[in-house]
């Protein structure tokens, strides 16, 4: 029997590329697949196109439509919590405008029966309007605490099993008042899922393309600019007030986490030197160090 698998879409104004993202979805071999989509309230054609789809489509299905979410993130975490799984063996999402090859589910069902893990995200190959391909290598050995400060890589490469989805969905309906302080569901299903010891496993095989364009929430996130960045919200202090809220939204209290409340500067400099525990790959575990020790150093004179 074939494995059933529930694809989680969230959309927003994906007229010109969703057809795409669901016919790739929907060629999916040796699964049986249906397909749960959110709509945030959009200005294009996206309605009609998922309309058709879902005219043609039995196992395609639209949750209530008319609400504006404000972000992916949000919409996902609506998707988490709505959509019943009960009745299927894993949990997977998906944007609206990427392109799956036909073996991306199969093969990540493999990786976690032969691994015997909880959940799997992947390498994924980054491409351009103009041609350009790169891929986003993500499969960097985990580390004791990543999993605090990033994710295992984009949420369209995510497989889950049926118990950590319904684990996940859990943990965010008991405290649905709270979830619109969240940020990206994919950074919060991996924290979750590591904090509470599920097993989780990033694969090296790069199964879909992953679009880039200038409407991306979060892309590739790769180079010298997005480091730059990535610094400039840390010295805003954005990027750990998000890390503070998921923090506490999962009830973590390790060793980073009580060193960023502490928000001194030995307790940043303790945290700089817990670098190759708090990411997994090198220019990151750099990019950590540079980044905390300049915000200790700005804390010091702060303090003054």
């Amino acid at each position: 029997m074939c494995n059933k698998i529930c694809v989680l879409l969230a959309a927003y104004n994906g007229a010109e590329y969703i057809r795409e993202q669901l016919d790739s979805i929907l060629s999916q071999n040796s699964v049986e697949i249906d397909i749960y989509i959110s709509l945030d309230l959009s200005t294009d054609s996206s309605i009609d196109i998922i309309n058709s789809y879902i005219n043609d489509n039995s196992n395609i299905y639209l949750l209530e439509y008319g609400c504006r979410y404000g972000s992916a993130g949000q919409n996902f975490f609506r998707l988490l919590m709505d959509v019943d799984f009960s009745k299927y063996d894993y949990i997977s999402f998906s944007d609206q405008d990427d392109i799956w090859l036909s073996n991306k589910l199969s093969h990540a069902i493999e990786v976690i029966k032969s691994n015997n893990v909880d959940a799997v995200s992947s390498n994924v190959l980054a491409f351009w309007k103009d041609g350009r391909e790169k891929l986003i290598k993500k499969d960097n050995p985990q580390v004791e605490y990543d999993y605090v400060f990033e994710s295992s890589g984009p949420g369209c490469s995510f497989v889950l099993s049926k118990d950590l989805s319904v684990a996940i969905q859990r943990s965010l309906i008991d405290n649905k008042s709270i979830v619109n302080r969240l940020w990206l569901h994919d950074w919060y299903c991996y924290s979750f899922s590591r904090s509470n010891k599920y097993k989780w496993c990033i694969d090296s095989e790069a199964l879909m393309l992953y679009r880039q364009h200038e409407n991306n929430e979060v892309g590739a996130n790769n180079g010298f600019l997005s480091i730059f960045n990535r610094l400039k919200t840390v010295l805003s202090g954005d990027a750990f007030k998000k890390v503070l809220i998921q923090a506490d939204f999962i009830e973590l209290t390790n060793k980073p986490i009580i060193l960023l409340k502490e928000n001194t500067f030995f307790s940043l400099i303790k945290l700089a030197m817990m670098a190759n525990k708090c990411r997994r790959s090198k220019i990151d575990k750099i990019a950590f160090f540079i980044m905390i020790s300049i915000l200790a150093v700005k804390r010091l004179f702060n303090e003054k």
